[in-house]
């Protein structure tokens, strides 16, 4: 895709400022309608109807899933933003809702997906598509747009899809090549030869500062925003990213099958894939070939080699160990000070960058001496640049309201931060501000320059949950007890175990599980137990606690003072539960068909927090096996935050009379349920501080299913 491919540039990310409020709005109506299409046109690459279910790798969805999410976010973000009311495609917006990375609750199993068809799913793009539009032509704008603007959904939406238009073609690169073909609109570099000899040239020392503030003019995703400020010491790059050629020296050097150069988790890596060269690479009776999207190419020698994380620190052990210099890939800020260094500017908005980036010049990787910044080349574009730095929060770091997980499960210690962005990195991802990260062992359009340094990196501590909202409800699920009342999740759990004495106990539900101990608890009596949470910063904890058996966490106990705690399942008697139970991600007003079938149901503190409670009450018994229990608690703290006015279900006057949440539930599920028991209240407290506690009682109620 030369820049003479399309009529004009791919659409930059617009600044969110423009005064001309008439100017603003057509600017991001052509932002949103060119990057729907772009990412329509990248799946015309894919030959036939087989490469749509076919999967690329075993961990990721086919490109079914991705070709239908992208529109299913518009929608799924519009609704939480309040921009609409009605869903388009329910079913859709369920079954394709989650599946980015490889999180060890994602729901990859195909049997429990019956795809659509290519047919279905682009007629559905073209129903959201027609939403998208009307919402932008319709709603009322005000400037400028920030972070809490209702308009900033819009901005997320399209950012997201752009950022699936690389991961997408990263999969469309890693199919059987029979299951794709080449497009004039995506035609790659032809352009190659010798590579030149790499050397390391000085970067000066200095100081760099990162970070966005909520008035900053252009769209950012939650791990932009925050202050960090560094002291970086002169260091040492090299002048190239690593070429095709300079990496074939490793792999000619047996690199791979020396444990030596690589860490624990990267050999365990190797030797799980059975990896000898690079993934791209293909090699056969007449040399060397390389795997582009769309097809193989003589290895072009003076391209940047293409690899992940794990393979990138090998070989800089290995460079180590051949010259005696200290090599390794650049932190972070060492890229920082880089590009400060190289007078690294953002993409121009009107004529094409000097850098492969931004589809400006091909669909492909080019040579690695084509774009010069000052004494260096590709500081930026062609292919990403694996640092050595886990992600992390900049002091400062919040969620956004409607996309509470988009960075929070990758602080983790197992996501590397990439920088500089790729031929194909459009949007946001091109911007200097970006910080996308990936696991070690994922490949992406990514390589690698390295650096010699004495300055030791800045260590990241053994990980403690800082998220306050988290570590809140992590104490809350397996912290202590205050006050003499019962730790809320067990005794929910405990209840419900005997309300449930003498029925069939197979499986369990626990819908708004949040961090996940009553699943455990449940557990100890069900043969298996399925937690669902809408959030997936609490469905990662929980994940991982049944992964690893420990949770560690901060709590604030005065001002900036805080406490470590460690909980783990050993200490709470619920090691063994830990295999009987499976947390995903989900809307308990839209869930994936799949999850059905259950003996026990429960709701925990959720119906006041659901969008649309009614919904749900509505199609509960669906998941429910006839004679099965649903226990239902609530505060009944109705806000209409979480809940709009008109959809609560009980607290208020109705013809007069007081209207309970109670009597609501005996209306709404008297048509397939039968109280079992009376109600009863169970109380709770949560530790916000040392010194500050909230405390609140629930009503339980209790209900079978009769029809």
């Amino acid at each position: 895709m030369s820049a003479g491919t399309f009529s004009h540039l791919c659409a930059r990310t617009p600044a969110l400022d423009n005064p001309d409020l008439a100017s603003l709005r057509e600017q991001i109506r052509f932002y949103f309608d060119s990057t729907f299409t772009l990412y329509e046109r990248l799946f015309d690459t894919l030959a036939c109807d087989e490469a749509y279910y076919r999967k690329s790798i075993s961990l990721r969805h086919p490109l079914i899933f991705y070709f239908g999410h992208t529109a299913t976010f518009f929608i799924n973000k519009f609704l939480l933003a309040r921009l609409i009311d009605t869903r388009v495609n329910a079913h859709f917006e369920s079954l394709f809702a989650v599946g980015v990375d490889e999180m060890s609750w994602d729901d990859l199993d195909d049997a429990h997906y019956n795809w659509p068809t290519v047919a279905e799913v682009a007629e559905y793009r073209r129903q959201v598509r027609k939403a998208v539009l009307h919402v932008i032509d319709t709603m009322p704008l005000t400037g400028p747009i920030t972070w809490d603007h209702p308009w900033w959904a819009i901005i997320m939406g399209v950012e997201h899809e752009r950022i699936h238009l690389e991961t997408s073609s990263v999969l469309i690169r890693q199919h059987d090549l029979h299951l794709v073909r080449p497009q004039t609109a995506w035609a790659p570099c032809r352009q190659h030869g010798v590579a030149p000899n790499n050397r390391l040239l000085t970067v000066s020392a200095g100081t760099v500062e990162l970070g966005k503030t909520r008035s900053d003019h252009y769209y950012g995703w939650d791990n932009e925003y925050g202050h960090h400020k560094a002291a970086v010491e002169a260091f040492e790059a090299s002048e190239f990213l690593v070429s095709n050629q300079e990496y074939l020296a490793f792999v000619e050097a047996d690199g791979y099958l020396n444990k030596d150069y690589w860490s624990d988790e990267g050999w365990h890596w190797r030797e799980f894939s059975g990896a000898t060269q690079a993934t791209f690479w293909r090699k056969d009776s007449h040399g060397y070939r390389l795997r582009l999207m769309t097809e193989e190419v003589a290895m072009p020698w003076d391209w940047p080699v293409e690899v992940n994380c794990l393979e990138a620190e090998a070989f800089c052990r290995w460079l180590s160990a051949s010259t005696g210099q200290c090599i390794s890939l650049p932190t972070e800020d060492q890229w920082h000070r880089l590009a400060d260094a190289c007078g690294r500017k953002e993409t121009p908005a009107r004529t094409a960058a000097n850098a492969n980036i931004h589809l400006d010049h091909f669909a492909s990787s080019c040579p690695i001496n084509q774009f010069a910044h000052s004494d260096f080349y590709d500081v930026s574009g062609n292919v990403w640049q694996w640092t050595q730095t886990p992600t992390y929060p900049f002091p400062g770091f919040d969620v956004h309201a409607i996309y509470d997980d988009f960075t929070t499960p990758t602080f983790d210690d197992r996501h590397n931060l990439m920088m500089g962005g790729s031929w194909i990195s459009c949007g946001n991802e091109s911007r200097r501000s970006a910080r996308y990260a990936f696991r070690r062992h994922f490949f992406q359009h990514a390589g690698f320059r390295y650096v010699q340094s004495s300055q030791e990196p800045t260590v990241t501590p053994q990980y403690y949950e800082t998220d306050r909202q988290l570590a809140e409800y992590a104490e809350f699920h397996y912290g202590d007890t205050f006050f003499g009342v019962d730790n809320f999740p067990k005794a929910l759990a405990d209840i419900a175990i005997e309300a449930c004495a003498g029925r069939p106990m197979r499986s369990a539900l626990d819908l708004g599980c949040a961090t996940g101990r009553s699943s455990f608890e449940l557990a100890r009596a069900f043969d298996q137990v399925s937690g669902i949470d809408f959030s997936a910063r609490f469905i990662d904890l929980a994940a991982n606690l049944a992964t690893s058996g420990s949770v560690r966490y901060t709590l604030v106990d005065e001002g900036e003072l805080i406490s470590y705690k460690t909980r783990t399942l050993d200490e709470l008697g619920l090691s063994e539960s830990a295999n009987k139970v499976r947390f995903s991600q989900g809307d308990a007003c839209n869930l994936k068909p799949n999850f059905t079938g259950y003996d026990f149901i429960l709701a925990a503190n959720l119906i006041d927090r659901l969008y649309d409670p009614a919904q749900f009450i509505a199609q509960v018994h669906e998941r429910l096996n006839i004679g099965g229990v649903l226990m239902i608690t609530s505060p009944y703290t109705w806000l209409a935050e979480h809940t709009p006015r008109e959809d609560w279900l009980g607290g208020f006057k109705k013809d007069g009379e007081t209207y309970t949440t109670l009597d609501a539930l005996h209306d709404h599920l008297s048509a397939h349920f039968e109280p079992l028991r009376e109600p009863m209240d169970v109380p709770f407290v949560i530790r916000e501080t040392r010194r500050k506690f909230q405390h609140s009682v629930s009503e339980a109620s209790f209900w079978v299913r009769v029809r």
